[in-house]
């Protein structure tokens, strides 16, 4: 689904913006839908609409906090496909950086998980205010997460202002 847009704004939006603004229309359609409806619009997407896609799913409910860092990793390790269509974002856009910073952070919180015998839907947003070893390994994380996302989503832009016929159709 290509998204309707003026190529002067194409042309003026900084990276974190024409990356939103590329997914937008399908984030509409699809919020608040049924994993069906959602797996659904998922294949409609091209191989790049898919990997912003995913990227744009963890990053925007990842990113104002450890703790919703933290719950969100544990959702999206939960749910069929989507943690491995994460990586293959990062993979398609060369985001090294951030596939090895998501990669240690499975490893890391299933590391967790099996030390205290928890599920990936065991996670929840209070459980850095009552472990410790967690809230500083989520914290040490998060941090990088938060140095990385700028690069990230300028390898994003990069990628659609190279191929805008993959997202856009100008108006």
């Amino acid at each position: 689904m290509l998204v309707a847009m003026d190529r002067k704004d194409f042309d003026s939006y900084s990276d974190e913006r024409l990356a939103w603004a590329c997914m937008e229309p399908t984030f509409m359609r699809i919020r608040g839908k049924s994993p069906a409806i959602k797996a659904a619009a998922l294949k409609e997407l091209g191989k790049g609409q898919r990997a912003l896609c995913m990227f744009r799913i963890m990053y925007d409910h990842s990113y104002r906090s450890p703790a919703e860092f933290y719950a969100w990793s544990a959702y999206l390790l939960d749910q069929p496909g989507y943690w491995s269509g994460v990586l293959e974002g990062a993979r398609f856009f060369a985001d090294d950086a951030l596939r090895e910073l998501l990669e240690e952070t499975q490893e890391r919180l299933a590391e967790r998980n099996r030390r205290l015998g928890l599920e990936w839907g065991d996670a929840g947003l209070k459980d850095l205010e009552t472990d410790e070893d967690l809230k500083q390994i989520t914290t040490a994380l998060y941090g990088r997460f938060q140095r990385i996302i700028p690069n990230s989503h300028a390898l994003i832009a990069e990628y659609i202002r190279a191929h805008p016929e993959e997202f856009v159709e100008f108006s």
